[in-house]
């Protein structure tokens, strides 16, 4: 192996929250470990036993507890305002000289903390790429050396501009995987068809639109595992159009993999995804999914998916009706070929460490996708 990379991971919600980003920090953070590689992160959570990389204990406050603050540049959601309160732990713990690359995927405060450093600093769109494109207020301030683009879209559009490389979200398909599940230990119907949504309770998720869509698949149970802001919307909208057939809930992470097999079908509304890992984890785990028709869905799930216009919510319920019965162990062993020729985080933490070392001495190609 090259020399040991001294890799630091920063997100405020590490090993405290279960969300897409903060699951992908961590895989990546484990691989590169397990490949050698000196790897801290830092998080408002606790450390676990058992994991191969450092943590760091990083307080701050949550962001559920700014939902209704108010909204002004610097400060425009309540995700601001928690890394607001996260980046002044992370100034007093961050010590240059014991890393060679910082990681994040937040902006703007752990973006400024970590560029001070003489340090090599990739930031990742996770979130999205707004922060990157944007030369407005305080998005002007925004730099990195590196750049992962989690999409193709986002790839092309900064490619000339940054040193960028094209690594998707990945999963564990040892994890991830077909099997029966058992629907008593979710709450849900012993018989009958269920569809899963996995996913943050924000506007851009659309999922209230999901749960209307669902409302018209008779006998259909839609089950959720998520929260955030639009919580209360959600709910109302399951107890309105869906009693008896709606259960939403909050779940560990390693109550995930059960849940999915206990499903027969994946919905996801949102109409613009950075690289969902629900998208991967359904695949894994055999399901067939159902979710808009962009450039980065048909990129994600090649011919395996079911690829709608989620602002149709009939066409929505149509897709749901035609991709129910895609679960024949042909259709399984596809899904499950895609993840691992693509998808598995033991494939795509190596081009994280390729990508470093490019940065470090200076290699062009590190720029490649």
């Amino acid at each position: 192996m090259p020399r040991r990379l001294r890799v630091a991971f920063a997100l405020p919600g590490l090993h405290k929250v279960v969300r897409g980003a903060e699951t992908a920090f961590e895989q990546i953070a484990r691989h590169l470990a397990r490949l050698g590689h000196q790897v801290t992160v830092f998080g408002s959570g606790l450390p676990r036993a058992g994991e191969p990389y450092r943590f760091s204990h990083v307080p701050c406050v949550p962001r559920e507890r700014f939902e209704n603050w108010p909204k002004f540049p610097f400060l425009r959601s309540n995700y601001a305002w928690e890394e607001l309160t996260f980046a002044p732990g992370l100034m007093r713990q961050f010590r240059a000289g014991d890393f060679d690359v910082s990681v994040a995927c937040s902006y703007p405060y752990s973006n400024w903390v970590l560029r001070r450093q003489p340090v090599k600093h990739v930031f990742v769109t996770q979130n999205g790429d707004w922060m990157v494109q944007s030369n407005d207020a305080e998005y002007r301030l925004f730099g990195c050396d590196g750049l992962v683009c989690t999409n193709p879209q986002y790839f092309e559009r900064h490619k000339d501009r940054y040193r960028c490389v094209l690594i998707p979200n990945g999963v564990e398909p040892d994890v991830f995987k077909p099997g029966e599940g058992d629907r008593s230990a979710y709450g849900l119907p012993a018989d009958g068809p269920v569809a899963l949504m996995v996913s943050a309770l924000i506007p851009s998720k659309r999922v209230v639109e999901g749960v209307r869509a669902v409302a018209k698949v008779p006998g259909l149970f839609l089950a959720i595992a998520g929260d955030g802001q639009c919580r209360e919307d959600v709910d109302r909208e399951g107890r309105r159009l869906m009693a008896g057939r709606y259960r939403r809930m909050q779940l560990p992470r390693e109550q995930m993999p059960g849940l999915y097999r206990c499903a027969d079908v994946f919905l996801h509304m949102s109409r613009e995804e950075p690289s969902a890992n629900a998208y991967l984890e359904a695949l894994a785990t055999g399901l067939p999914v159902v979710a808009h028709d962009w450039e980065v869905t048909r990129w994600t799930l090649e011919e395996t998916g079911v690829l709608v216009d989620t602002g149709d919510l009939a066409a929505v319920a149509n897709g749901i009706w035609r991709a129910i019965p895609r679960r024949e162990s042909a259709d399984i062993a596809a899904r499950r070929a895609l993840v691992e020729r693509r998808f598995a985080w033991s494939v795509l933490a190596p081009k994280y460490a390729e990508f470093f070392y490019g940065l470090l001495d200076g290699d062009p190609r590190g720029a490649g996708g």
